[in-house]
């Protein structure tokens, strides 16, 4: 028997996973987001569903309401829900998509009998394509019926469940925002820096992605430390002073994050982490001097 299914906040993360749902078997019922014509936009993108702009009762009647606000709106909603929702929260199954929150923001509607829980895909939602999910490991933490559920939901995706303390959702999300989020920032400074030196965009994308791509590829095949290259992993301090001299050019962000990432470098891939620190410390020290 197929499940039915109320999303509530269909952005990229709600419309990708609803769709993909639906071509599943479940049944979508009502898509709600904050006003008519993103609700409509998100119906054509699941393939299915009944557009709101509004909280009504009709969302319990599915089997399990997926929120997929952004982070700063869940408490709101999970207040608004229970509200509205009434008696009909009830044995019902409510989970949302933070990947730093956990079932605690949706007290309000768990005080009213529901059966609430969380569910993060690691994995990145452009809205521009339909991001893979197969193999992507799914967060879950919840009461036990929300943690059966979300399990099923991911494993239905083609994911991995793996079950998470809710206080260790800030951390485990930390860790995204540095391999991925922080990594959007870091190539789109390298970027501006070879369009600064005479590199159209389209060359600097084709030169940073290779070098993207095989940093990966040594990184499954033989871990981060095993992989790790350039000249902190070398030793030539040297190099890293001339880099960070070079660097004043540019907005004082592109010196601090090159000097907080090496300093993370030499903490978490050098063998003698206390002597590898000092020795960046050394070098950001003697990059203030003149040009050598």
């Amino acid at each position: 028997m197929s499940r039915s299914l109320s999303i509530v906040g269909a952005g990229r993360v709600g419309a990708t996973l609803g769709k993909r749902l639906r071509v599943l078997g479940w049944r979508i019922g009502i898509v709600a987001t904050r006003s008519s014509a993103t609700a409509r936009r998100a119906v054509r993108a699941i393939g299915a569903g009944q557009a709101s702009h509004e909280l009504t009762r009709a969302i319990f009647a599915a089997d399990i309401i997926l929120i997929t606000t952004p982070d700063a709106a869940l408490a709101s909603v999970a207040q608004s829900l229970a509200k509205v929702g009434g008696g009909l929260c009830q044995r019902q199954i409510i989970v949302h998509t933070s990947g730093a929150l956990d079932s605690s923001v949706l007290a309000p509607l768990a005080r009213r009998g529901a059966d609430t829980g969380s569910i993060h895909p690691m994995q990145t939602f452009s809205g521009r394509n339909v991001p893979k999910l197969a193999g992507v490991t799914f967060t879950v933490e919840g009461s036990p019926r929300a943690l059966r559920v979300a399990r099923s939901i991911a494993r239905s995706l083609g994911g991995v469940p793996v079950s998470i303390a809710g206080r260790d959702k800030p951390a485990y999300h930390a860790t995204a925002v540095l391999t991925a989020g922080s990594e959007f920032a870091l190539i789109e400074s390298a970027l501006k820096i070879l369009e600064d030196i005479g590199f159209t965009r389209q060359r600097a994308l084709q030169t940073l992605l290779p070098l993207c791509r095989q940093m990966l590829d040594n990184i499954e095949r033989l871990g981060p430390r095993a992989a790790w290259t350039g000249p902190l992993s070398r030793g030539d301090y040297a190099v890293v002073a001339r880099h960070m001299r070079t660097l004043r050019r540019y907005p004082a962000e592109f010196q601090q994050s090159y000097a907080a990432l090496a300093l993370l470098a030499g903490r978490v891939l050098s063998k003698n982490p206390a002597a590898a620190m000092s020795q960046v410390r050394r070098a950001l020290e003697n990059s203030k001097g003149g040009n050598r």
